[in-house]
């Protein structure tokens, strides 16, 4: 009688359990909610949004036009295949430097981490300078790649450097070591460890910085304008050529390949979510 009367109000309960979800939200959640959507509006959607909108003015033909040219497509490959390099570079070093900082205690390591967040202090001209100083025509290291796709590559690495450090490290901070030990005394290897416990709970944070990364890298002008010499079809990259086709009043065409670039950008980081909550399942 009893499992009766439970398969009867089943559907009530089940709507008794959306009411109280939607009662969750307060007057005062309300209120913050409003306020944050229209910051986040204000900010980035209606920006977007504007872009968006300015490269579709021309219509369909001029857009095509704008984004098939061959010196914004090789300035597109350059920027998004340099990019991706780069984000593949840190995913790997990111995460070994984080691991270092955490797991291991040396001499100078509280030098390290200060040094690890350079590139978000300096203004990106001055990383140019400094790149500029270290590899170019006069280096005293001996190393001169001024002028090559050797030059974005270096650029891109610098300013992305951070994005996978900070994000991972403080997750790897919280592991319960406990956990790792107790696998290992019950016969797992210390790769089987990494890969079934550590991997699926650091993924979600590499995620981030590498769709971190990925965006400042496709995004960056100031550390490569100087060292790369915007040669173009060579070193060119896409927010050089943006910026050229802003200083020869071509509105329209900056507008649409910042358009490509932002579904690139989109693309890139839904790959990335979908790729780490397969890991974390996985795992």
């Amino acid at each position: 009688m009893t499992s009766a009367t439970l398969v009867t109000d089943r559907p009530a309960l089940k709507r008794r359990a959306a009411q109280d979800g939607r009662r969750l939200l307060t007057r005062v959640s309300g209120l913050g909610l409003g306020v944050a959507m229209l910051w986040f509006s204000l900010l980035v959607l209606i920006p977007l949004t504007a872009v968006v909108v300015t490269a579709s003015t021309g219509g369909w033909s001029q857009f095509w036009q704008a984004i098939t040219n061959e010196q914004t497509i090789a300035a597109i490959r350059l920027t998004v295949g340099t990019a991706l390099l780069v984000t593949i570079v840190n995913v790997v070093m990111g995460t070994l430097i984080a691991w270092v900082l955490v797991r291991d205690r040396f001499f100078g390591k509280r030098a390290l981490e200060v040094l690890i967040d350079l590139p978000f202090a300096l203004p990106t001209i001055v990383a140019g300078l400094v790149l500029l100083s270290l590899y170019g025509h006069n280096s005293p290291l001996g190393v001169d790649i001024a002028n090559t796709r050797a030059a974005v590559f270096l650029a891109f690495l610098f300013v992305t450097l951070p994005f996978v450090v900070r994000t991972v490290q403080p997750v790897l901070a919280e592991l319960d070591k406990e956990v790792e030990e107790a696998a290992m005394s019950l016969g797992a290897s210390r790769f089987t460890v990494f890969r079934r416990i550590i991997l699926p709970a650091l993924t979600p944070a590499i995620a981030a910085g590498a769709a971190l990364s990925f965006a400042r890298g496709v995004s960056e002008y100031g550390s490569l304008v100087l060292l790369s010499g915007n040669l173009p079809m060579r070193t060119e990259v896409t927010s050089v050529r943006i910026l050229s086709s802003i200083e020869n009043d071509n509105l329209d065409s900056a507008a649409a390949v910042a358009t490509i670039l932002l579904a690139i950008s989109f693309a890139v980081i839904v790959i990335l979510d979908v790729i780490q909550r397969r890991v974390v399942r996985r795992g």
